[in-house]
């Protein structure tokens, strides 16, 4: 299997309901460094796997659907504790969407799948992968 993995950040703020969570209960802010790996079998016609310029504009793109706020404040995520797993898996689908409506180019439609990962620190990240 093939891959290409593109980078971008995040910045947010939102609160977490649930004791599991001790002290990020109250509202705090979050750096992500995000980054978005595609996957195929095969290379396409011009031997790549993705156009890494694309990739890297859609990944900014979806990232900055988020960045800079607080997502306590966001109707579509009222309620509802936006994990770091929760946000690789919001990102990966953004992005599977955006693959499907052919902004990556029509070679990204053999793309067999996507992993998003969020890095909270140098110590601790989180992922999730999904086909395509």
């Amino acid at each position: 299997m093939f891959s290409v993995t593109v980078r971008e950040h995040l910045m947010i703020a939102h609160s977490f309901r649930g004791e599991v969570f001790g002290p990020a209960q109250r509202l705090h802010g979050a750096t992500f460094l995000v980054d978005a790996t595609f996957r195929r079998p095969e290379l396409d016609a011009d031997n790549i796997v993705v156009d890494i310029g694309l990739a890297t504009s859609e990944l900014g793109s979806v990232v900055g659907e988020f960045n800079y706020r607080n997502l306590d404040d966001e109707s579509e995520f009222a309620g509802t504790n936006t994990s770091t797993e929760f946000l690789a898996k919001v990102i990966a689908d953004r992005l599977a969407d955006r693959v499907h409506a052919g902004a990556l180019g029509e070679g990204a439609r053999g793309l067999a799948g996507i992993t998003v990962t969020l890095h909270e620190s140098h110590i601790a990240w989180a992922s999730y992968e999904r086909a395509l």
